[in-house]
């Protein structure tokens, strides 16, 4: 048996969205500003994911609420 588990899928997951265009003028925005910090130009397309998973990872009780119960397991 390995010591690594089995790799997941990482195909990417095309999805369509539909945006305000007062979020897409902010989104933009948000890019300049990305591009004058770091000195590179990424499309919003390529930050919005970032971002989602940046605030999926930081929302505590989203998180909590995901994790196993302990359940069964002694705790």
């Amino acid at each position: 048996m390995l010591k690594l588990a089995r790799i997941p899928d990482r195909t990417p997951v095309k999805m369509t969205i539909l945006v305000s265009p007062e979020l897409h003028e902010t989104l933009t925005a948000y890019a300049g500003v990305y591009e004058e910090n770091y000195g590179s130009s990424v499309p919003v397309t390529e930050l919005v994911p970032a971002m989602l998973a940046s605030f999926l990872e930081s929302d505590r009780d989203f998180c909590r609420g995901r994790q196993p119960t302990r359940k069964g397991r002694g705790g």
